[in-house]
């Protein structure tokens, strides 16, 4: 395994870490997401209610479960931010340029994410499993940022 590698690996491990900390339902998605640049980690995020608000496990129902709303869709229905919406948030709060940075996410960002990161700077993504939203790979190819599956 080359350097770059080694290092996509530890980051995706954070970025697991990360996950365990979200605030959703075990059977559902539980995402993490680490922003690294220059082999530094700048901001991480997970998916969550948003400050002062209840998450699911508080309130003790998914609410997109709740009104069978299918994965990929309908994002707007949902107590959570997104783990990388997280990420770029906290970034901003802190007064940290994400420009040129990695994104490294548990799963596949969304096409409400990838327009976020698309316009935050962040010039590579690398994610492990897949999500329902095409659209978004689409997005983020026309505005060159590079994308990649990740794989030991």
């Amino acid at each position: 395994m080359n350097a770059d590698k080694k290092w996509d690996k530890r980051f995706m491990e954070v970025a697991d870490l990360v996950a365990s900390w979200s605030s959703c339902f075990q059977e559902n998605r539980q995402v993490g997401a680490v922003i690294a640049r220059n082999k530094r980690i700048l901001t991480t995020g997970y998916n969550g209610a948003s400050s002062g608000v209840k998450s699911c496990k508080e309130r003790g129902v998914c609410l997109r479960r709740e009104l069978n709303i299918p994965s990929g869709t309908r994002h707007e229905v949902c107590y959570a931010t997104h783990a990388e919406q997280n990420a770029i948030i906290q970034a901003a709060r802190m007064g940290l340029s994400v420009e040129g940075a990695t994104l490294y996410c548990t799963h596949q960002p969304c096409v409400i994410c990838a327009k976020m990161i698309i316009n935050s700077g962040i010039s590579r993504i690398v994610y492990r499993e897949g999500y329902p939203d095409e659209f978004s790979l689409q997005l983020l190819g026309e505005a060159g940022v590079q994308i990649e599956k990740f794989s030991e």
